[in-house]
């Protein structure tokens, strides 16, 4: 699942129209390639184009929409170059996290590990795939922040963000949730027990789950990307 960011000012329409969007474009009520019509959003919300337009604007800017002048709007297919993208800068960052989070936890950032790890099982207990997505995000703040690097964060929501309708598909498709736990007990372990390596590599483990899921889309849906992988 997907989050976006809490907002606290005064919202408007276009906030409303993007987080309706966004949240059927991460969730795959609307997928790949799916045509939407600015009038007809438009009708739907009760509102004037403008507003859909600066939404549908927003979206693009997170490489969910393609906007063609004159041409129709579509739920943005993926990019297995902006995948490869997403994943470099990640692994790099995550790489650095992890090694920073197993020399600095203490007490207090086990118990905090151990506490996500309780509520992940408790989602998967009840197969709540939507809870589990928030988990997994939350799970990797709280690694950024006992790695006292809190705004690396930031820079990972980004990037995983433009993987998420990859990872929706692997975990309510496959029922990979219970695999993608144990990474996390394992990446975690390596943090308590000071094991640098080997939260990398349990990390980065973690990360490579999604070249399954990407070699069955290829091969079931090739046309949920924009040129299927060679």
């Amino acid at each position: 699942m997907v989050t976006t960011p809490v907002r606290t000012e005064r919202r408007t329409s276009v906030d409303d129209v993007f987080d309706a969007l966004h949240e059927q474009i991460s969730t795959l009520e609307l997928k790949p390639g799916d045509r939407i019509s600015e009038a007809e959003i438009a009708a739907q919300f009760g509102v004037s184009r403008q507003p859909v337009r600066d939404a549908f604007s927003r979206l693009a800017n997170l490489d969910l929409l393609l906007i063609r002048p004159q041409r129709s709007t579509e739920v943005r297919r993926f990019s297995m170059r902006q995948i490869e993208k997403a994943r470099f800068i990640r692994a790099a960052i995550e790489t650095e996290v992890l090694r920073r989070a197993a020399r600095l936890c203490d007490a207090a950032g086990e118990v905090e590990l151990n506490a996500a790890l309780a509520q992940q099982d408790a989602a998967v207990e009840k197969a709540d795939i939507e809870t589990f997505g928030r988990l997994d995000y939350e799970f990797h703040g709280t690694l950024c922040r006992i790695a006292g690097v809190d705004y690396a964060y930031d820079v990972i929501l980004e990037e995983k963000a433009k993987v998420d309708r990859l990872c929706m598909l692997g975990r309510e498709k496959e029922q990979r949730m219970p695999e993608l736990v144990a990474d996390h007990r394992a990446i975690a372990g390596a943090v308590v027990a000071h094991d640098a390596e080997g939260a990398v590599s349990a990390g980065m483990k973690h990360l490579s789950r999604l070249d399954e899921t990407i070699s069955r889309i290829t091969a079931t849906n090739a046309n949920y990307f924009e040129h299927a992988p060679e």
